[in-house]
């Protein structure tokens, strides 16, 4: 292999990496490189390369070179907290580049203010695998000019990272967003059944296949071919199960990446700042509520540590001490929590027994650091190693691993906890909050939370929707210059935070509030009543269910049937399909839980953003529009016909109807229909079992005319259908507040479905998010919509919406929303009809 020369990327002055004022890249914890103070203001590619990732702030970037080097550029220090203020990135995750290309532009003067350092690292993260042979430093360089120059480590490439005797097997990742954390700790859990060690090895870098942070840190994408390696007395089996494991998938959950856009996109949408207002700040819904209170400004303290240990063998001591001490802690905690708890606590574990973030901190303790030192050291080291990837999934685990490090820090020292006694209608505000540190509060003690930070996905998110805590998260730096003791206005649902409300505002709130909970109670008293509209219209309120407990729930709150069954919670996290029987009880178990109340079976929604270890779906370029849904089923036609022998066995036959998910054309429709006559006649079933469809994709909207002429009835999938109209990953916090399914282009696609059902007389449902969305549901109502399916707890809410409305009053509303060119348009308008009703 040739060397590789790089040039300068940007306009400045070329230093040494040791003059970077930041430890992480001064002592080469993420590679070696070089550092450049700029006097430009465009970053530019070195040399011709692929962008591995853009950080989501847009203030580092990521390369990977022909030959595998991969060159990390971080513009500025501790620039992340600007969220992505002033800088405008010209290229995407996967693009090729050629040197000289822009990467990167930003505001040399705002960075100059609000930046730690304008110091720019240019650094190779595979350092293992290339070494720097020549180097130009201590002088000004222009873009361009050379920079470096790179020559494989000990003359070799990846398979030097191979050692002789190892077993070794490679293959292409099929998992749609790589190994990030929930399959980094599977593979760990896997390979520690195992006494040989075990090993990744990916584009140049090695990592233990034990360590779960380790196997993250490789980054390793979707189409990455890797190695599996092992050395000891069960090589040959370790490295077949972590191969087979990872080959199969693993139920890796993926999203529609960023990057890619639907094959039918009817309008994409440019996120942009809302108008901004006195008082009021906006951030991103983590979970619902409206909450009035006063700011409490939640700040941690730090935690002080000395570098010198007292001795190698009472460090070690220390620290074990410690992890056993957070570890029980964690296990008891887990023990008496909910399934969100549960879940998180799990993964705080399984950082806990990373035998790659333990030996990293013995090797310092080795050296003569203390204990303290060198855990935060090591967890340091790959909480920026995690940021640097870019990746929101990996990123999302940095707050995990910062809050392992502030409890074991806290064991070492004896420190309790923060605890701060908490005034009523307490509204926290933090730069951003760690899982610990809100489980370690009553639900009661908080009204509410708002962080600077975050995303909705994260674990703070998920615990803060568990324990009924109104959340935002994101609202950006505005958060912290918030007085303490100010009176604050929380709207989740709207996205706001308004900062010392007037009397008027506070009435309104408080109005608002009350007016809610009374709402809920009269709703909840009424709850079993038939839901009809003002004017007679029959609307029947379903419930979305996916388990048993869920069926109940429904029914004790009301629902007059289930309008969508996810039967994944059946296939998904288990090793092989369930079989004919156990699927017939469980569906069965379900039917008897609504008392013969009607129940609509979708069959296996897999692959895209579901995927089953038994399914080895083929790598895909873009899984969300690859085998999902329907087409998964069609390609595996004996799973299709297994689960619907399973639900024919549900007595009374005819409670149940089918409902096909991912349709997009009539012809898979078709397929269904015949395996499912098929199946009939096997059975000797000779009485009517009503198909249905999903609309979850613009071809299905638009040609539902099409599929009505066939199908019985049509239920609209608002969450898959709003990602692909708008081309936007619902799972990008940084699109989140953007994803709106009352944006006009998605309701003319809901239109448009009713009009195509009501050519042959075909009802149609809502089955997705918005028909738990009481703004929506006049909407829906007056496009056409005869069925809402909604969660369980906001059943008795919707069909007491239902009974106040007047069809006609719905159809105007309709009429007038489609015409409206935003979804905060349509938001307004349908909140002031619903104040006028």
């Amino acid at each position: 292999m040739s060397n590789l020369v790089l040039s300068s990327p940007l306009k400045g002055w070329v230093a040494p990496l040791d003059e970077t004022p930041d430890a992480v890249f001064a002592e080469r914890m993420l590679g070696d490189g070089l550092a450049i103070d700029p006097l430009g203001s465009t970053l530019h590619a070195p040399c011709d390369a692929r962008v591995i990732a853009v950080h989501g702030t847009r203030h580092a970037v990521t390369l990977r070179a022909d030959n595998g080097a991969e060159i990390l550029m971080h513009v500025g220090l501790e620039t992340v907290g600007l969220g992505g203020e002033g800088f405008e990135v010209h290229v995407k995750d996967g693009q090729a580049v050629k040197a000289g290309d822009r990467l990167i532009s930003f505001d040399l003067d705002l960075l100059a203010q609000r930046a730690k350092s304008l110091i720019t690292p240019v650094v190779i993260t595979n350092a293992d695998a290339f070494q720097i042979v020549r180097r130009e430093q201590d002088h000004a360089a222009a873009v361009g000019d050379f920079l470096m120059e790179l020559a494989p480590a000990g003359g070799q490439a990846a398979v030097s990272l191979v050692a002789e005797g190892e077993v070794a097997r490679e293959l292409v990742v099929p998992l749609a967003h790589g190994i990030h954390a929930r399959p980094a700790a599977r593979i760990a859990e896997a390979a520690r059944k195992f006494a040989s060690e075990v090993a990744l090895v990916a584009v140049n870098r090695r990592a233990s296949a034990k360590s779960p942070v380790g196997v993250m840190s490789l980054a390793i994408r979707h189409g990455d071919r890797i190695s599996v390696v092992a050395a000891g007395p069960d090589a040959d089996f370790a490295v077949e199960a972590i191969a087979e494991l990872i080959e199969g998938g693993m139920g890796e959950s993926a999203a529609l990446p960023p990057t890619a856009a639907p094959a039918v996109v009817v309008e994409a949408v440019r996120a942009a700042p809302l108008p901004s207002e006195p008082g009021l700040l906006r951030g991103v819904m983590a979970a619902p509520g409206l909450a009035i209170g006063q700011a409490v400004r939640f700040v941690s303290s730090d935690i002080a540590v000395v570098e010198a240990g007292s001795g190698a063998a009472a460090e070690r001591a220390a620290l074990e001490g410690a992890l056993g001490h957070v570890r029980a802690r964690i296990e008891k905690a887990a023990a008496k929590g909910d399934t969100a708890r549960k879940a998180i606590l799990g993964a705080h574990l399984a950082f806990l027994e990373d035998p790659e973030l333990t030996a990293s901190a013995h090797r310092l303790i080795a050296e003569g650091k203390s204990a303290g030192f060198a855990w935060r050291r090591a967890v340091g080291g790959y909480v920026e190693a995690l940021r640097g990837l870019g990746d929101r999934r990996l990123a999302e685990r940095v707050d995990d691993l910062i809050d392992l490090e502030r409890q074991v820090l806290r064991a070492l020292s004896g420190e309790e906890d923060d605890t701060r006694a908490l005034p009523p209608g307490a509204i926290l505000l933090a730069d951003e909050l760690l899982p610990s540190q809100l489980m370690g509060v009553e639900a009661g003690q908080v009204a509410g939370f708002c962080t600077a930070k975050g995303g909705p996905t994260s674990h703070v998110a998920i615990l803060a929707a568990a324990m009924g805590i109104p959340a935002l998260v994101a609202a950006g730096p505005g958060v912290l210059d918030v007085t303490e003791g100010a009176g604050l206005i929380l709207d989740a649902e709207a996205g706001t935070l308004r900062v010392g409300p007037d009397a008027a505002q506070l009435a309104a709130a408080q109005t608002a509030l009350a007016a809610r909970h009374e709402r809920k109670a009269a709703a909840k008293a009424a709850a079993h009543q038939e839901s009809r509209t003002a004017d007679g219209t029959r609307i029947e309120v379903f419930g979305n269910v996916g388990s048993l407990n869920d069926a109940l729930a429904a029914a004790a709150n009301g629902a007059e049937g289930s309008g969508l069954l996810r039967t994944e919670f059946l296939f998904l996290e288990r090793e092989t399909p369930p079989d004919e029987d156990e699927q017939a009880r469980q569906y069965q178990a379900i039917a008897s839980a609504l008392d013969g109340r009607p129940l609509i079976i979708r069959t296996l929604d897999v692959g895209g953003d579901k995927a089953a270890p038994y399914l080895p779906i083929p790598a895909e370029e873009n899984p969300a529009l690859g085998l999902r849904g329907v087409r998964v089923s069609l390609w595996r036609p004996h799973l299709l016909k297994t689960q619907l022998r399973a639900i024919l066995r549900v007595k009374p036959l005819g409670q149940c109807k089918i409902m096909v998910p991912m349709i997009a054309s009539v012809e898979e429709l078709r397929a269904v229909r015949a395996l499912l006559d098929e199946t009939k006649r096997e059975m000797g079933i000779s009485e009517r079992i009503e198909l249905g469809v999903m609309i979850e994709t613009p071809a299905a909207a638009v040609t539902a005319d099409l599929l009505a002429a066939e199908a019985d009835f049509l239920s609209v999938g608002t969450n898959d259908l709003t990602q692909y109209v708008l081309a936007m990953d619902r799972g990008n916090p940084e699109l989140a507040a953007r994803i709106d399914a009352l944006h006009p282009a998605v309701l003319r696609m809901i239109a448009q479905t009713c009009a195509g059902a009501a050519k042959h007389h075909r009802w149609v449902g809502v089955c997705g998010g918005l028909a738990s969305d009481l703004v929506a549901v006049p909407v829906l109502l007056g496009l056409g919509v005869t069925e809402l399916s909604a969660t369980a707890a906001t059943v008795p809410e919707v069909k007491a919406l239902v009974r106040s409305l007047k069809l006609d009053d719905c159809q105007a509303l309709a009429r007038r929303v489609l015409d409206q060119a935003s979804p905060e348009a349509v938001r307004e308008i349908c909140k002031a009809f619903q104040a006028g009703a």
